[in-house]
């Protein structure tokens, strides 16, 4: 069964990540769930989710899946942190630049640069979804950085010739382009056809 790690930082946009779990759960796929404390408040803020001092277990209840483990950023000791923890790749969505900037300078402080830091040594698949806006050269270098390491760098900017209609149309849209880089196949959007 195929086994993918998930980081959820502080970025605006939590939705992505959510909706990206629930498909990847819906496929009865392995999932375990990196939650940073900024991206806790967020879930509590965009999303109108209860949060108390036990995040893994606040979060697990709103996906109720067997297949989802789910880790505070703060749990380096996690299985997940080794490069003998065999997974098909790592997607961070939302991604923040500050964790765009430590994945990038292999500055791994926490469980979810390290599960990054362990993707690009092992030669996994790694996806970053920035969702800031505007960007300075920092941003981008870092960005550079990464995809010169082979990482898919799969930047929050949904397109506009499938006629989106709702928000939900326009997340879709974003969460079918990072299956595509997982090579998940979908039909989350219509593709273009000229």
């Amino acid at each position: 069964m195929p086994r993918y790690i998930v980081g959820f930082t502080g970025a605006s946009g939590i939705v992505y990540g959510v909706r990206l779990v629930e498909e990847l759960l819906k496929r009865e796929f392995e999932v375990n769930l990196i939650i940073s404390q900024p991206a806790a408040i967020v879930l509590q803020q965009e999303m109108g989710w209860e949060i108390d001092d036990d995040i893994p277990a606040s979060v697990r209840k709103y996906f109720g899946a067997d297949k989802l483990t789910v880790y505070e950023n703060s749990n380096i000791a996690a299985p997940i942190a080794s490069g003998s923890y065999l997974t098909e790749g790592m997607v961070v969505i939302p991604c923040t630049m500050a964790s765009i900037s430590a994945i990038a300078t292999g500055a791994a402080k926490g469980l979810l640069e390290r599960a990054a830091d362990v993707m690009i040594k092992e030669k996994r698949n790694l996806i970053v979804v920035p969702r800031e806006t505007p960007l300075n050269a920092i941003h981008l270098r870092n960005m550079l950085t990464l995809a010169e390491l082979g990482v898919h760098v799969v930047p929050a900017m949904p397109g506009f010739y499938s006629h989106p209609q709702t928000v939900d149309d326009l997340v879709n849209f974003i969460i079918g382009k990072v299956l595509d880089s997982m090579r998940i196949e979908h039909n989350l959007f219509a593709r273009y056809e000229g």
